[in-house]
């Protein structure tokens, strides 16, 4: 073997069959694909094949739809058959409708069929209960072994070099870099090692000390005997009774997501290793287990009660905690990780190698990947059983309807702020955030004056949002915001950093508190945040909740490239946060402290609050007056008490994040994640403001300060219809866009949407909501002076 290639890929399963055929597509050759065993000997030979495209995620559908592209021109047994989604309830038939809008958006043909019309596609299927249904004629099935084969036959062509049966013992490092991979045929000194190892993955991770939050689940289906003469059948899904159907042969496939699942693990322990010699093979069959699944297919199907069974595959999945796959750069660099397949691997598998391989040799994908991210893990995930807990919830939740604003139970609650027994005892109703309990609203502030919102926008709805954001708008606020992620950036070149990492100009005077983005070399928004300046080598950035992680890992990363002298460190735990907005904030602090308040807005300053040191940030993210109030986090509670108490005359009402979305809708502020991402820039964003063009920063070169399409709001005719993210935006009867974040105005009393478009304010448009057509306008921002 040679000792030394560019690239290894670990794993020859369908995800490093791909990255290594998609690494030689753009010009890599230098490129060695390792496999312990045999080609497909992991996952992939047992998985089933169904090949769906849709996904709330619309990188992935985009992602799958190109999978699609590429099955459509390998030797692969691709049969795009189609794929029937049923509803067997009113509320399955809800979410369906929404999926055809979304669909719209990416030019994917997904439509209603009725009843009959499933059962003449599918006609094994039983109407009986079922409700409605969806039908996307360019969906389809394939070999999942033809697949891998095909891929690395491609790969080969093209440069690559394939070693079976070579065992990886290590991956060795240096100075933070990847440097090279032990095997049992020699080692192999590296740049880059893409970690594909399917439910291995986590193993092959430790050996670079980096954590691969998956796990591998027991999943179960079953091979039928022959049964029926059809040919070409759809695949078929029913998750209200949790089971899917696909033709093979004259028989069937059918499984399912159970309610009792099964993590699958080594030994006596759940955190033992897989077995090393776990190749090409299959799990016991648990009957048991598959009992709920095989009643509910007859339910459908009823010639499930008498068909003969040819076998029953049980063969580990690696599933993520979230259902999303696991893509990109670790904290040790050069280090990739592509997996966590989660089941829907093979749909995903030709986007995964083409998003992977762009990553790895541009620097960053083409496409948002933040919701397939590694980084988007925080360090709880470092923990076995906390990522067990959320995986099983994730396993068994797998075909439920996600409505908006739904919260997950599992591993909860963990990461607490100070003042969460306070919260808890004024009735707060607690949302989840990155393993953080947030406030959504308090049940004790509901006055009964509003109407319930139609739809999905209803069902996690209360009049306590309105109440806080009333009081927010009157009087005042005080939200905890603890949860907020907190980076230090210290050094000898800490300035300089933030100077070219970031569109807005950071290095200024000391207290300056400078809201910017952070842009990749395209343009696109890597990250939002606020950085404010603490001393002269000393600075700290802002960022919401979840992204922590993502923008400490861009920030480090800009640091390695350039080769700055400097300190990035997340401090998150280390400060509670606390806001305080609104017309008597002033007033209300006033109260609290003998510093002056005269300090501007965008500017910081230490003051005392009661008996607290404080540093008050003016800043405000819904519109009103105030101050982002930090402190250390053993004087959280006091802080936070002390502000409740001073309040009380003032009309104070105590808030949630449910609140702040409505709040900054109103005002315009955009989110990272929704309206913000790595694939718009801030001149179409709105956020030209915040563009310095005389001085230099990372993807300045790429901007267009008149781009063709720019982020709008609009306000919907029918204030109870709600769009919540992804439903269609059409003008003169033309899909054009998608909406990226919407919710209900409590102060202007509308329902607003924001969406890329490419007209002017004054424009009628048309967003469909839940299967309606709802007009609306688009306006200047923002409708709350």
């Amino acid at each position: 073997m040679s000792d030394s290639a560019r690239i290894v890929i670990i794993g020859g399963g369908v995800g490093g069959a791909s990255v290594a055929y998609h690494l030689t597509q753009l010009g890599e050759r230098d490129v060695v694909l390792l496999e312990r065993d045999e080609l497909t000997s992991g996952s992939t030979f047992h998985s089933a094949g169904l090949v769906g495209q849709l996904r709330a995620d619309p990188t992935l559908t985009r992602m799958n739809q190109y999978s699609v592209e590429l099955y459509r021109t390998l030797d692969a047994g691709w049969t795009e058959c189609g794929g029937i989604k049923l509803a067997s309830t009113p509320e399955r038939m809800a979410e369906i409708r929404r999926q055809i809008g979304w669909a719209r958006t990416f030019g994917l043909p997904l439509e209603e069929i009725s009843v009959a019309e499933a059962v003449e596609l599918f006609p094994l299927m039983s109407p009986e209960g079922v409700v409605g249904a969806a039908y996307l004629p360019t969906d389809g099935q394939v070999d999942p072994s033809q697949l891998c084969y095909a891929l690395a036959a491609r790969a080969r062509e093209g440069g690559a070099s394939l070693r079976t049966r070579t065992r990886v013992l290590g991956v060795t490092t240096a100075h933070g870099r990847v440097t090279g991979v032990r095997t049992d045929q020699g080692d192999i000194d590296c740049e880059i090692v893409v970690n594909c190892g399917g439910m291995f993955a986590a193993e092959i991770g430790r050996m670079a000390g980096v954590r691969i939050p998956i796990v591998p689940m027991s999943h179960q289906y079953v091979v039928t005997d022959a049964c029926h003469d059809h040919t070409g059948l759809p695949t078929l899904r029913d998750p209200d009774l949790l089971v899917y159907y696909r033709q093979e042969v004259q028989g069937l496939v059918m499984g399912g997501y159970e309610r009792t699942s099964a993590p699958w693990t080594a030994g006596p322990n759940a955190f033992d290793a897989v077995p090393p010699d776990f190749n090409g093979r299959l799990l016991p069959e648990d009957w048991p287990r598959f009992e709920e699944i095989s009643d509910n297919s007859r339910i459908r199907v009823p010639k499930m009660a008498d068909v003969g069974i040819r076998k029953l595959i049980n063969g580990p999945e690696a599933f993520t905690p979230d259902n999303e796959f696991c893509l990109g750069e670790t904290e040790v660099g050069g280090f990739y990780v592509a997996a966590g397949f989660c089941a829907h691997g093979i749909a995903g598998a030709g986007g995964i190698g083409r998003v992977m391989a762009e990553w790895i040799v541009e620097g960053e994908p083409s496409m948002d990947v933040w919701h397939m991210d590694i980084r988007r893990f925080g360090r709880q995930y470092r923990s076995p059983s906390y990522t067990i807990k959320r995986a099983v919830e994730n396993y068994e939740t797998y075909y439920d309807i996600r409505y908006p604003g739904q919260e997950r139970s599992a591993g909860r609650p963990l990461r607490v702020s100070p003042a969460y027994g306070w919260h808890a005892a004024h009735g707060a109703v607690f949302g989840e955030k990155s393993g953080w309990e947030r406030v959504n609203y308090y049940a004790a502030n509901e006055d009964g004056g509003e109407e319930r919102p139609d739809g999905w926008a209803g069902r996690e709805w209360s009049p306590a949002i309105g109440a806080e954001h009333r009081a927010t708008r009157t009087t005042a606020g005080l939200f905890d915001e603890s949860s907020f992620a907190k980076i230090e950036v210290t050094g000898p070149d800490a300035a300089d950093l933030l100077e070219w990492v970031c569109d807005n100009r950071v290095a200024r005077h000391v207290g300056a508190v400078t809201y910017t983005q952070a842009l990749n070399r395209r343009g696109g928004i890597e990250c939002d945040f606020t950085v404010t300046r603490r001393g002269e080598q000393e600075f700290l950035v802002i960022t919401g909740t979840a992204f922590g992680s993502h923008d400490l890992g861009w920030l480090r990363k800009q640091a390695a490239l350039t080769g700055a002298t400097a300190r990035i460190a997340d401090v998150t735990g280390q400060y509670a946060c606390f806001a305080l907005w609104g017309p008597h904030a002033p007033a209300i602090l006033a109260e609290l402290t003998p510093d002056p308040l005269d300090f501007p807005f965008m500017s910081s300053r230490e003051i005392t609050v009661g008996d607290v040191p404080v540093l008050a940030l003016r800043v405000t993210f819904v519109g009103e007056p105030g101050w982002e109030l930090y402190c250390s986090s053993e004087y959280g509670l006091a802080l936070w008490q002390a502000l409740w108490r001073a309040g009380g005359p003032h009309g104070l009402v105590a808030g949630g994040y449910r609140a702040i979305d409505s709040l900054r809708l109103e005002k315009g502020y955009r989110v990272w994640g929704a309206d913000l991402g790595s694939e718009t820039t801030p001149y179409e964003a709105g956020l030209g403001f915040c563009v310095k063009p005389d001085k230099e920063f990372l993807g300045k070169d790429a901007l267009d300060p008149a781009p063709e399409r720019r982020l709008r709001c609009v306000t919907l005719r029918d204030p109870r219809a709600v769009a919540l993210g992804n439903e269609p935006v059409r003008v003169d009867g033309r899909t054009v866009a998608r909406v990226t974040s919407g919710g209900y105005g409590y102060t202007v009393q509308q329902s607003i949407a924001y969406a890329y478009l490419p007209v002017e304010p004054g424009t009628t448009v048309e967003i469909e909501v839940e299967g309606v057509w709802v007009p609306g306008t688009v306006v200047k921002e923002p409708l709350v002076l």
